[in-house]
Order: structure tokens, then sequence, then C-alpha cells
């Protein structure tokens, strides 16, 4: 059985996915920011780099991505992929986001090529937007006003439930089968989010509907809520990509890496549909 560090433990994807390897009998290591509190946790500091060679030591795998906040990705995650080949990790998973190598200057591309040169073995994981963000980020609208509030106008997106993001990172941390490939991860179907509130209106027997608002109405409500200014217009600059129809594509990625079709947003709402009642 692998030793497996988990950094972003915590998180929507990294919680699951320490779940997943836990109950297939792995080692994992938790990685946190604050003291540990449980045995399986290794404390990490991803800003300075505290802790990382602790982190690392003896590790047979690692999962890797940016908590979320910050913009110059890199500088937090390529000294962790350097350390990793140093002291002799075997394997990578870095955890993007799809679109991220549209552009060779933007932070996360510069990440992923750095993870491309640098001898390890790797994978590239580049999920769509999640649909675990209606119960979270969009979250406020839907339970005050019954309204999803996004800058999206109609286009469409093949939102992936974060549990299957966590189920193909399993697969590529255990497994050399798809080593040194990159993978863009979606559901199986692309939904407008008049759509998706139809789902959410079905599901909780409530009225929710989909409206559109201007970047410049959304940014004040991000900056309220305690994102960072550049963060805010980092998140409104991508959702001004998926207005321009950028994440409408559909991928078989789930499929072909876990042999399970990924969970249709139905599923998801039923799952998760206590959030959104008021």
């Amino acid at each position: 059985m692998a030793n497996i560090l988990v950094i972003g433990a915590s998180g929507t994807v990294g919680s699951e996915l320490s779940r997943l390897l836990k109950s297939a009998g792995h080692g994992v290591a938790r990685a946190t920011s604050r003291a540990p509190k449980a045995p399986d946790q290794v404390q990490l500091n991803l800003a300075n780099g505290e802790g990382l060679d602790v982190a690392l030591a003896g590790r047979d795998a690692v999962f890797l991505l940016c908590p979320p906040g910050h913009t110059r990705q890199h500088e937090w995650l390529v000294p962790v992929i350097d350390r990793a080949k140093a002291l002799g990790v075997p394997k990578l998973v870095l955890m993007t986001a799809m679109g991220a190598n549209a552009d060779e200057a933007a932070p996360l591309r510069m990440t992923e090529r750095h993870l491309e040169a640098s001898g390890l073995a790797y994978n590239i994981i580049r999920p769509n937007w999640f649909m675990q963000n209606f119960h979270t980020f969009w979250l406020q609208g839907i339970r005050e006003h019954g309204k999803i509030f996004l800058p999206v106008g109609q286009a469409k997106g093949s939102f992936i439930d974060a549990r299957d993001i966590a189920s193909v990172a399993a697969v590529l941390l255990t497994s050399t089968q798809w080593d040194n490939r990159d993978f863009d991860l979606t559901g199986d179907q692309a939904l407008d989010h008049d759509e998706v509130a139809v789902i959410l209106s079905r599901v909780t027997g409530r009225n929710i509907s989909f409206q559109d608002v201007t970047p410049e109405d959304m940014r004040p409500g991000l900056l309220a809520a305690g994102l960072p200014a550049d963060y805010a217009d980092f998140l409104l600059l991508i959702l001004g990509f998926f207005k321009a129809g950028y994440s409408e594509r559909v991928t078989d990625a789930v499929q072909t890496i876990t042999g399970q079709t990924p969970r249709r947003f139905e599923a998801y709402a039923q799952d998760h549909r206590s959030h959104w009642l008021v």
C-alpha cells in the first residue's frame, strides 16, 4: 500500500480523496497549515515552505493544489515540486483548472510546465467548475433570495462533482497506467444556469431561478465576502471565460480513468438538498 501526502486535505476534493485512499488501505498524511489535531495530520505552510521537507519525506506520491484565494499560484506550488524531486518522491498529481493551459504565462500553466519538466512521474488534472459551488460560493443568493446570481448569460458548463475529481485522483496516485499525462475533467452533460435552477427547484420544492448580473454588480459582494481584490478580479475573469463558452466542452476522462460514469447534477442536488432549504 502507498504512503500518500494530500495537500489541500481539508478542501472539497482533498477531504474526499483522503477518505477514498484510506478506505482502500493506503497510508494518508493530511497536510494542514494549523497545528495538527489528528494523528494523520502533518503541519505544512505553503506560503513559506515551513514543514515541507518533513511532510514530503518518505512519501510514495503527493497530491498538490493551491489553496483558494491566491492568484500567483506558481509561487506556492513550484517549491513543492522541487523539494519532492530532491527528496526522491516518485510521483506527483497536480490539480489546476480546466483552461489553465490556454495561456502559457498564467501562473497555473507555469506550474504545470515546471512539473512536466521536473523528471517526476506526474499527472495533471484540470477539473471544470465544481457542482459543489452551488452549496458553497453561490449558496447565499440561493438561500436568501431563491436566485443564482452570476455574470454568465446563457452559457453552458459541464459541471463536475468534486467526488468524481477525488475518484480520478485516487486512481492516478496509486497507479502507473496513466503516468505523465494530463486530463481535463468534466461531467457528462453541459447545463446552463436556467437548467441548473430548474433542477434545484425540483429537488428542493422551492422556486429557484437564475439572474444574470454584470461583473461590476458581483464584485462588491465578493469583496464583502472577504475575497482579496486580486482574487475577486481573477474569479470575475474566469467567469467571463465561462460566459464566452469555454466551459461547455465535455470529456470522457472520468469514465476512462475510473470506469464510472460521472455523477449528474440531479444526483449531486439530491445529495446536498438540505443546503438550499430555508
